[in-house]
Order: C-alpha cells, then structure tokens, then sequence
C-alpha cells in the first residue's frame, strides 16, 4: 500500500457558521503541517470557487473540501451533486461535515458521491479531534489525485 505525503492539504469549506468555521479553522491549524484553508459561505458560493467564476478567477484547486449541508442559497446536497457530476471537480474528496445525523442526509450524502459523512461533534474537544483525524487521513494516508 503506497501511503500518502504529509504535506499542506488545500482545504474549502463551505459553511455558512461562523462559530463552526473558526472551530474548523483552529483544528486544522494545529496540524504538524497545517492546511492552507479557504472559506466559502454558501453553494453557489463554493461552485464559483470550484469553477473559478465570480470573485475567485484565480482560486486554487482544493485537496479537500469539508462540506456543511444546511447553508442559505444553495444547500450542501445540491453542491455535492454539481460537484460530483462535474467531470473536472468529481475527483475532489468530499467530507460532509454537519449537525445533521438524520438518515436521509446520510443516505443521499452517499448516494451523491460523498467520501465521507461526519456528524459534528457537540463538544469542543471531539469536534476538534474529528476534524484532526480527517485532516490527517487526507494528508497522510490518503493518495490524492493531483
């Protein structure tokens, strides 16, 4: 098994709570080799980002992109979906990161393509340390396509 290069993740994520973007911020941060992080508050947001259209014509390709479902404008499974039929973006990791535990967002978050659901954690401590472990997966083990 080839492991993956511990080196600095380009991470988006799409959240449009302030308060979650900065716990995820500060757990990505504390890494041995921190991310480089860009936010995005919505979906319609995110997929300028992704296309580089609107206000990000020159947004690097992320490694990663952590995912929140309940957002203003365009919600996270219809993000998914665009993502993942899009056959320039399709091969970026996607990490649903939300509060939902509902069975319905897990189910269509999979059928969607997600390569991962993770509820938030209620507490500080496992929020950081799920994000940790997320972080760390994709930096280190995962073989990501370049």
């Amino acid at each position: 098994m080839i492991m993956g290069v511990t080196r600095a993740l380009n991470v988006l994520v799409v959240d449009d709570d302030d308060a979650d973007t900065m716990m995820i911020e500060e757990a990505l941060l504390s890494s041995a080799v921190p991310p480089v992080i860009n936010r995005v508050v919505d979906g319609g947001e995110a997929l300028d980002y992704l296309r580089r259209q609107g206000a990000y014509p020159s947004a690097e390709r992320p490694d990663l992109i952590l995912l929140d479902l309940n957002m203003p404008r365009m919600g996270g499974q219809e993000v998914l979906n665009e993502i993942k039929h899009d056959d320039g973006l399709k091969s970026i990791p996607v990490v649903v990161l939300t509060t939902s535990d509902a069975m319905l967002d897990i189910t269509t978050s999979y059928a969607h393509h997600a390569n991962a659901y993770v509820t938030k954690p209620m507490d500080l401590d496992t929020f950081e340390a799920a994000v940790q472990q997320i972080s760390r997966f994709f930096s280190d083990v995962a073989v990501l396509p370049s």
